[in-house]
């Protein structure tokens, strides 16, 4: 129950802080939105790069401010058990926020595609959580191993229908 109090107060804040932040600047310039995607790529195939530090913060920073690139976050479509406590789970669970504002940003026609948003997201946090996994076998999460499963049998959509109806009810008022 702690951390479910936790997760909701950080995911109150964030939206506390990005609200005023994104009254207070203009829409993204096409130079950070290319670089907003460089960067979540790099990530993709880098996570633990020399600049990977650098690029997750300048991204978690810009994706909170700019008011024309908005995610629905939703971390618990990785499931409950990945934290940020675990091995890498930062790393991991805000690549889904970072490969879905690339997602967007790429796909500009997509903004209403909540499926295909939240699947570039879980893919480019399964593409992180692989390359974590061959230099560091601690960091395994079951969930994740379930999820991948899920991918290499072609039932992933399922579950993604399934878990975007779990956030959309879980953020609704």
């Amino acid at each position: 129950m702690r951390k479910r109090s936790t997760l909701i107060l950080i995911a109150f804040l964030v939206a506390v802080t990005s609200l005023s932040a994104r009254q207070k600047r203009s829409p993204s310039t096409p130079e950070e939105r290319a670089k907003a995607v460089q960067f979540a790529h790099d990530l993709e195939n880098n996570p633990l790069g020399p600049q990977a530090k650098s690029e997750r913060e300048w991204l978690l920073r810009w994706v909170m401010d700019v008011p024309d690139i908005t995610v629905a976050f939703c971390p618990q479509i990785l499931g409950t058990e990945l934290s940020d406590k675990q091995p890498y789970g930062t790393e991991i669970r805000t690549q889904l926020l970072f490969s879905q504002a690339a997602f967007l940003i790429e796909n500009p026609d997509k903004t209403k595609d909540d499926l295909a948003i939240q699947a570039a997201g879980v893919n480019g946090s399964l593409r992180v959580y692989g390359l974590i996994l061959k230099d560091h076998p601690n960091a395994r999460s079951k969930t994740l191993d379930e999820i991948i499963a899920r991918r290499d049998k072609g039932t992933l959509q399922g579950y993604l229908l399934e878990a975007v109806e779990r956030c959309k009810k879980s953020t609704s008022p």
